[in-house]
């Protein structure tokens, strides 16, 4: 069985919470209310990405990773293709470790404002 390392336990410096009373906008960076990973996700529809997830309670497969091309990724799952196989994978976000791209990825939606991106209300 394939084993990866852990996901940090510390995210990475100036991903902090926005202060109180408001999010805080940072140029060429999505708006924290529309920083959903489905919504990055879909602005790098058509890359080839790796994607890292655990199985609790799986005696026949605890991790898995899945790598092939973005097709669609929605608030609670992921659809990806491998061009190899033609196989499509339908993961479940509540399995998702983490993502790996091997290009620079969009962060930025391209006509501003993010229209066409969900922006869903916290939790």
């Amino acid at each position: 069985m394939y084993t990866y390392p852990a996901t940090p336990t510390t995210p990475p410096a100036g991903t902090g919470t926005p202060p109180a009373g408001g999010s805080q906008s940072i140029p060429g960076m999505l708006p924290a209310e529309e920083s959903y990973i489905e919504n990055i996700l879909r602005l790098n529809r058509g890359k080839v990405a790796t994607v890292y997830a655990t199985f609790e309670n799986n005696r026949e497969w605890n991790a898995k990773i899945f790598k092939g091309l973005i097709e669609a990724a929605g608030r609670d799952h992921l659809v990806l293709s491998d061009p190899q196989t033609g196989k499509r994978y339908l993961i479940p976000m509540v399995y998702v470790d983490y993502v790996t791209f091997d290009e620079e990825i969009e962060y930025q939606y391209p006509f501003g404002g993010g229209g066409g991106l969900a922006s869903y209300p916290p939790r």
